[in-house]
């Protein structure tokens, strides 16, 4: 079930690129970026209520807020710079770059969560550094 939900993901982040990229014509990044968060917290947290979880906030460990804090910044810093670059390039060029956050992902997993780095990963590290060369050169 995980792949359906990743697949989707892929589905769902190639339409925002795209919407983006149609949206943004005329609007300050910075504020783009806050408008787009607004419908993202809107739509999260109508799915808490909807799940019922919202009871579930005092059972949060100190450790995993410190860490979804930190990867709600990393999310800000990289959505801030992702309609920067979506405003100012191409869409066809601008995604391949972004999508290099797989190869840097797995890296990433590998040394600090000690996930296996095996030939098909290092291989498929390779063609998407490659891939990515390819369409923005």
């Amino acid at each position: 079930m995980w792949f359906v939900f990743a697949l989707l993901s892929a589905l769902f982040a190639a339409l925002t690129s795209i919407l983006a990229k149609v949206g943004i014509e005329g609007v300050n990044s910075n504020l783009a970026t806050a408008l787009r968060t607004l419908v993202v917290l809107a739509m999260a947290w109508g799915m808490v209520f909807i799940t019922g979880s919202q009871g579930k906030i005092s059972e949060i460990s100190g450790k995993s807020w410190l860490f979804l804090i930190l990867s709600g910044l990393a999310t800000g810093a990289s959505w801030l710079c992702y309609y920067r670059a979506l405003q100012m390039g191409e869409a066809s060029r601008v995604v391949p770059v972004d999508k290099l956050s797989v190869v840097i992902t797995l890296v990433l997993a590998f040394v600090f969560l000690h996930e296996r780095f095996t030939v098909k990963s290092f291989l498929g590290c390779v063609l998407i550094g490659a891939g990515t060369l390819l369409m923005v050169l």
